[in-house]
């Protein structure tokens, strides 16, 4: 099967991981494109039996091109198996507010784009301090701290669980598009 995959990123993790998960449904034998959504304008859905959408939250709320991409292809999308990936520092949590948060944040998403995918699978984002300017690198390291994480403020930390991850686009294949 045709499968495609869009994402939206803000520091390049969300990239990461739909890169990953293009590669992976290839694995498994499909076909698949991976696209930026903000290059997205005159895409025909109709070349794809299924789509995964990848997006990252930042302060509750997703990329803009994502939601535009997703509201304007609703419809189109709705017809289909997809797969939504919300990527966020909460998924590598326990805490149960910062979990109830983000599942108000992608239900707020899905309402305001009239998108309901056939799975969610939360994924867990990363610090990435070598993509910050100064005042996001301290807000981040302020949010590190809140939540007792040892970061280095001159590297990376990558929270992803990328065999969770393979195992849901597996699970999702098997269920809904195989």
């Amino acid at each position: 099967m045709r499968i495609l995959v869009v994402y939206a990123t803000t520091d390049g993790q969300t990239r990461k991981i739909a890169r990953f998960a293009a590669d992976h449904l290839t694995d498994l034998g499909h076909a698949t494109e991976l696209l930026n959504a903000a290059d997205t304008e005159g895409l025909d859905l109709g070349r794809f039996g299924a789509a995964v959408l990848a997006g990252s939250l930042h302060a509750g709320g997703f990329q803009k091109t994502l939601a535009a991409f997703a509201k304007d292809n609703a419809a189109a999308l709705n017809a289909k198996p997809t797969l939504f990936l919300p990527v966020s520092l909460s998924a590598a949590g326990n805490d149960e507010e910062d979990w109830k948060g983000l599942r108000a944040c992608v239900d707020g998403f899905l309402d305001q784009t009239g998108w309901q995918p056939t799975r969610t699978a939360h994924v867990a984002g990363a610090f990435r301090f070598t993509e910050y300017d100064f005042f996001r690198a301290w807000a981040m390291r302020r949010i590190a701290e809140a939540k007792q994480q040892v970061v280095d403020p001159h590297s990376d930390k990558e929270y992803t669980d990328w065999p969770a991850l393979a195992a849901a686009l597996t699970a999702w294949q098997a269920a809904c598009i195989a």
